[in-house]
C-alpha cells in the first residue's frame, strides 16, 4: 500500500462461493474465497476499490422466485461482467501465502443480480479486479463522518471495519439513509445508549444514526439533513474531519454541499455503467473541474475514481 492508496495491481482471478444468504426480500450477502494468486493481488484492497463478475454462465431461479417486476426482463442475455464493491475483505495468513475473502452484499435489480441468486456453496466465479481507486485515509483524521445511501452502505461498511482495524484512533460515525425501513441492506436494532442503530456496523464498534424519507425508521428525511443535524450539534473540527460519502447521486451531491457548508473535506463515491471496469469502453465517463475557471475535463469513473474529491465533481443532479 502506498499513502493509503492500494498499488494499482489487477487481473482476472477464480473465486468460489462460499454462502449466498438472503437477509432482506431483494438484498443478499454473497461470500467468496478467491484462488492463491488472487488472495496475492487482493491483500492489500483498500475500501471503494471493485471487483468486475462473470454472471453469464448462469441460470434464471425458478419462476416462482422471479420477482414480478422483473419477469418481462429476466430472460434478457447477460454479456458484460458486472462491478460490485465490498462490504468486507478478510485476509488469513496462511503458510502458503495469504487467503482473502470477500464479501458482497447485492440487491437483486436485473437480469444478472437475478441469476445471482441461484449460488450455492462451492460455485466457482470468475472475476477481473481489484478495480479503481479507494478512499484515501490522511494521516490527520481523527474524525470520519460516513454517509451512506441505500446500496452505497457496503463500501461504507468495509470502511468502517478497516478504520477499526487500522486507524484505531480515528472516532467513526455512520449515518445510512434510504427510502424507507425496507430499502435499507442491513439489520436494525435498539442500541443501549443510542437508539436504533444498524447492527453491522454496531458489531464493529461504530456508532451509527438511520434516517428514511418516509419516517419508517430513525430520522424522518433525507440522511443528509440528518449529518447536518449532528454537526450543527457537535463541535468539529474541520482540519481532522472527513466526509465520506457513497449512493445515490442527489444524495452525493448533498453531501458535497454539506462539506461546503461546514467547511469540511469530502469523497464521493461515484457511479456508472461500467461496462470493462478497466477504462477501455470510456462509458462510465465524470465531469470534473479542470484546475483552472469555468474548465471541466472528463474523468473515468473505474479508472480514475470512483472515489473523487467532492470539490472536483460537476454533479448532474441538485441535491
Amino acid at each position: 500500500m502506498e499513502n493509503g492508496v492500494a498499488v494499482r495491481h489487477k487481473g482476472v482471478f477464480t473465486a468460489e462461493v462460499l454462502s449466498n444468504q438472503q437477509i432482506r426480500e431483494c438484498y443478499y450477502r454473497l461470500n467468496l474465497v478467491l484462488d492463491p494468486i488472487g488472495s496475492r493481488f487482493f491483500e492489500h484492497v483498500v475500501p471503494g476499490q471493485f471487483l468486475e463478475i462473470d454472471l453469464s454462465g448462469l441460470s434464471l431461479p425458478p419462476e416462482r422466485h422471479i420477482p414480478a417486476e422483473l419477469r418481462d426482463i429476466a430472460a434478457r442475455q447477460v454479456l458484460l461482467r458486472r462491478p460490485f464493491s465490498f462490504s468486507d475483505v478478510v485476509t488469513t495468513p496462511t503458510q502458503d501465502g495469504p487467503c482473502v475473502k470477500l464479501e458482497i452484499v447485492y440487491c437483486v435489480l436485473g437480469p444478472a443480480t437475478l441469476r445471482m441468486m441461484t449460488l450455492k456453496s462451492g460455485d466457482v466465479l470468475s472475476l477481473i479486479g481489484p478495480l479503481g481507486n479507494g478512499f484515501k485515509i490522511f494521516q490527520t483524521l481523527k474524525l470520519a463522518v460516513l454517509i451512506a445511501g441505500g446500496m452505497g452502505a457496503p463500501p461504507l461498511l468495509h470502511l468502517g471495519g478497516y478504520l477499526r482495524r487500522h486507524f484505531p484512533a480515528v472516532e467513526t460515525i455512520c449515518f445510512a439513509g434510504a427510502r424507507s425501513c425496507e430499502d435499507l441492506p442491513f439489520t436494525l436494532k435498539i442500541g443501549n445508549l443510542t437508539g436504533l442503530v444498524v447492527d453491522e456496523f454496531d458489531t464493529l464498534g461504530v456508532a451509527s444514526q438511520v434516517a428514511t424519507d418516509d419516517g419508517s425508521a430513525g430520522f424522518k428525511g433525507f440522511v443528509t439533513d440528518c449529518v447536518r443535524h449532528w454537526l450543527e450539534n457537535h463541535t468539529i473540527k474541520p482540519e481532522e474531519t472527513m466526509i465520506f460519502a457513497c449512493g445515490p447521486e442527489p444524495m452525493l451531491a448533498g453531501a458535497a454541499r454539506l462539506a461546503a457548508d461546514f467547511g469540511l473535506a469530502c469523497q464521493v463515491s461515484m457511479e456508472r455503467m461500467m461496462a470493462c471496469g478497466i477504462g477501455l469502453c470510456q462509458s462510465c465517463a465524470i465531469e470534473v473541474n479542470k484546475g483552472k475557471a469555468d474548465e471541466t475535463e472528463y474523468k473515468l469513473c473505474c479508472k480514475d475514481g470512483p472515489v473523487f474529491d467532492s470539490r472536483n465533481v460537476i454533479f448532474q443532479v441538485q441535491p
